[in-house]
């Protein structure tokens, strides 16, 4: 990896490589009679790139935004670099996380939406310094040499003074990417982040996570449909049905050999 244009391995928080980085024990998420989540337990080790897939409604996206605590979980609990995500210990017991443990978790965790939820008002740059400046304390002048290198790495370094409506769709999510990695996050949270992109832009939003996920050393959790996406970067692949993990191992296994019926009849669907 070289040292001048892509950000070194300080991309991710320090971390034992292949040590546990997230756990979800018997997590339940329910949204009115419906169970998203069963009882789920899954674990995703530091530096690995682990892609969810499954048909729609299989509760993929909804691991993604308990990790970010957009949801909290019905039951269960969850742990981030081993500390407790939405819950924290108090005279023994377990017991309701407060929103500053809550914070302090969630910083190692940074993720890429749909939509690329950028500011309308502010400049390419100052997207991405905004978070670690004001969140982070980081001194502007780090900030921004820090976004120009993750501009670089994007392939935007000629756009970093424009506003988002002056950029296309590709670009925009271009943007995402680096502002997600500029808070230096231990887990990037992939949310099928091309499922909004005009198909001739996908390629090119696909290509820089590729590099991402080639070069630098952070944890990955992706649900995308893309499956030659999944199958080029992925060390493990977990599919998803009602809420549940039916079957998991490397994506030459998955996508080649996979035993599970349900994992057969969604894949000849999709690719």
């Amino acid at each position: 990896m070289s040292a001048d244009s892509t950000p070194s391995k300080e991309t991710a928080n320090p971390a034992v490589d292949g040590a546990e980085l997230i756990r979800f024990d018997h997590v339940t998420k329910r949204f009115g009679t419906n169970t998203v989540l069963d009882s789920l337990d899954f674990t995703v080790s530091s530096g690995k790139h682990v892609t969810l897939i499954g048909p729609s409604g299989s509760g993929k996206t909804t691991i993604l935004r308990l990790l970010m605590t957009l949801l909290k979980p019905d039951e269960g609990t969850i742990k981030v670099g081993g500390a407790y995500l939405t819950h924290e210990e108090k005279g023994g017991k377990l017991v309701p996380a407060g929103e500053k443990h809550i914070r302090e978790v969630r910083k190692n965790i940074g993720m890429v939406f749909q939509q690329f939820n950028l500011f309308p008002n502010m400049k390419v740059l100052r997207n991405i310094t905004e978070a670690p400046v004001h969140v982070l304390g980081m001194e502007k002048d780090t900030a921004e040499e820090r976004a120009r290198e993750l501009l670089d790495l994007v392939g935007l370094t000629e756009h970093l003074d424009k506003y988002p409506t002056q950029l296309s769709g590709g670009q925009q999510q271009r943007v995402a990417i680096a502002r997600a990695l500029a808070m230096r996050p231990q887990v990037l949270l992939l949310d099928e982040v091309t499922s909004a992109l005009d198909p001739e832009l996908v390629a090119g939003v696909l290509d820089v996570l590729r590099d991402i996920a080639h070069t630098t050393d952070i944890t990955m959790l992706c649900v995308t449909h893309e499956m030659n996406f999944a199958r080029d970067i992925s060390d493990d692949v977990l599919m998803f049905d009602a809420g549940r993990v039916i079957e998991s191992g490397s994506p030459e296994k998955i996508f080649t050999e996979p035993e599970h019926e349900r994992t057969r009849e969604f894949l000849s669907a999709v690719l």
